[in-house]
């Protein structure tokens, strides 16, 4: 599941970089609090689809961090990751307002798949669109897999991200801060070819070889993703 935003509320900095590091390798973006009071500033803000919320924190432990979103009428679903494992504090977490619990030591595998229910859950999963085409292009969300002209091809985490997002705006010019805000998460510009690069490898994987070339750029304008040339 793509374009998941998450905040992670995490004093311990060595758990919470891990985490940051492998949502993002993961394709999804990650912000981080190291405390109790900031992380409910950030998830008051912030447009947040999960929340992973540690019991024991500074400044404002978890379960008072849950509850008082809950009364603030802040519905973001959330996680919470605790040493603190018996049935008894599983019970507490979920009754203070999580939707979910998960014991330290934890596999990333499964925090990622309760992290994805939970997000779809929010966004309604069963009205999400699951495949996009474009012409003789093909994207499988839930078996993350490309096809074109019934080919398999290969991509990346973030070319996939890329690809996906571009698809979604199929037919429309989408602009490099577009692409940095939803698929790098950089709320400026970092001056660096890293969207070329990016786009040139798509380009090369989707179009290379077919007369139709689908992925094009749109001079001062950005990039677009159409059967037909741009006018």
């Amino acid at each position: 599941m793509p374009d998941m935003r998450i905040l992670i509320i995490e004093d311990d900095p060595q758990a919470s970089a891990y985490l940051v590091k492998a949502f993002r390798e993961a394709g999804h973006n990650a912000d981080s609090a190291a405390d109790g009071l900031t992380g409910y500033g950030k998830a008051e803000a912030g447009d947040y689809d999960v929340l992973i919320v540690d019991r024991m924190l500074p400044k404002l432990d978890g379960l008072s961090l849950i509850g008082g979103l809950r009364q603030q009428k802040i519905e973001t679903p959330v996680l919470i990751l605790s040493a603190l494992g018996q049935v008894d504090d599983r019970v507490k977490g979920l009754r203070a307002g999580g939707d979910d619990y998960l014991s330290k030591p934890y596999s990333f595998a499964e925090l990622l798949a309760r992290v994805e229910v939970l997000a779809r859950r929010r966004g309604g999963g069963a009205n999400e669109e699951t495949s996009y085409r474009v012409a003789d292009l093909e994207l499988d969300r839930l078996k993350h897999k490309v096809f074109r002209a019934g080919k398999e091809i290969v991509l990346q985490p973030r070319e996939f991200r890329l690809l996906e997002y571009l698809m979604r705006h199929a037919g429309q010019v989408v602009t490099r801060t577009m692409l940095l805000e939803n698929i790098w998460d950089y709320h400026f510009d970092p001056q660096t070819n890293v969207i070329d690069v990016h786009i040139s490898r798509l380009r090369g994987k989707i179009d290379k070889g077919h007369e139709v070339q689908l992925l094009q750029t749109v001079r001062g304008a950005g990039y677009t993703l159409r059967e037909s040339a741009v006018a």
